[in-house]
């Protein structure tokens, strides 16, 4: 049997006292679990470039691990934290602060961690300790299955842009790299073609434009520089013909390029 002693792998009481200290003497979390603990646990049970998933993240002390053994030993782990957006208590610190749910101080716990790190180990020069923030949510899409007797009016009228409302250009992005099951976390950029914006992913895996109305130069340029896939939005396009055009643009121009419309 091994017994680990909180000498070698810390205590609650010393891990809140670490995290107080970085978030400038404030105690915004109970009990989280010490560093040197989890650190442990991913050294003993994960190589280098492991993947390490923790589903119930708390104030990230599993990401402050990853980051602070990458450091150490040279390794390039990656992180996945899963938490519900659990309410933080209105006369607590930490709602006093700002924080309104755990998710939050997790969050600004990785960014301080990881400025702190990056400071106590300027050799490690290629240390990564940047992070994507994803959060689960309904379909983008409309409901449009509706029985014929449902159907009214207003209801076609609707249907018209079959997108929700509230959703965003990277909601739509996010949502096709999920259809697409393409990886979550590579780099993405966004800029201006023919006057409207454009998400480029991965340096052409994925190039998308959910305009409003795009125009057919823009569809040219994408299509020009052929990508491996390309996504543009129903309601961009005037008609059926201007949606087939951009269906033969990319026919001439890009043949390979997956193509989709939502």
């Amino acid at each position: 049997m091994t017994i680990w002693k909180y000498a070698d792998v810390g205590h609650s009481q010393d891990a809140t006292k670490k995290l107080k200290e970085l978030f400038d003497g404030k105690a915004f979390f109970d009990y989280p679990k010490p560093v040197e603990l989890i650190k442990r646990c991913i050294a003993l049970y994960s190589g280098k470039d492991s993947i390490i998933l923790d589903f119930f993240s708390g104030s990230a002390t599993t990401a402050h691990a990853v980051m602070q053994l990458n450091a150490e030993d040279g390794g390039h782990r990656k992180f996945i934290m899963v938490q519900l957006p659990e309410a933080t208590d209105e006369k607590s610190e930490a709602y006093k602060a700002g924080y309104k749910n755990i998710c939050e101080i997790g969050k600004e716990r990785i960014r301080r961690a990881g400025a702190k790190i990056l400071a106590e180990h300027p050799e490690a020069k290629d240390l990564d300790t940047g992070f994507r923030v994803l959060r689960v949510d309904s379909s983008n899409m409309k409901d449009v299955y509706y029985r014929a007797d449902e159907v009214t009016q207003a209801s076609l009228l609707d249907a018209v842009d079959n997108v929700k409302e509230d959703r965003s250009a990277l909601d739509l992005l996010f949502g096709c790299l999920v259809d697409w099951g393409l990886p979550l976390s590579l780099p993405y950029a966004e800029e201006t073609i023919a006057g409207v914006p454009v998400l480029n992913y991965s340096d052409g895996d994925l190039i998308a434009c959910f305009a409003a109305a795009v125009p057919e130069a823009a569809v040219r340029a994408i299509a020009e520089r052929q990508p491996l896939r390309a996504v543009f939005r129903d309601s961009s396009f005037a008609d059926s013909p201007a949606r087939i055009n951009v269906e033969e643009i990319f026919r001439l121009l890009s043949p390979d390029t997956d193509l989709r419309v939502l």
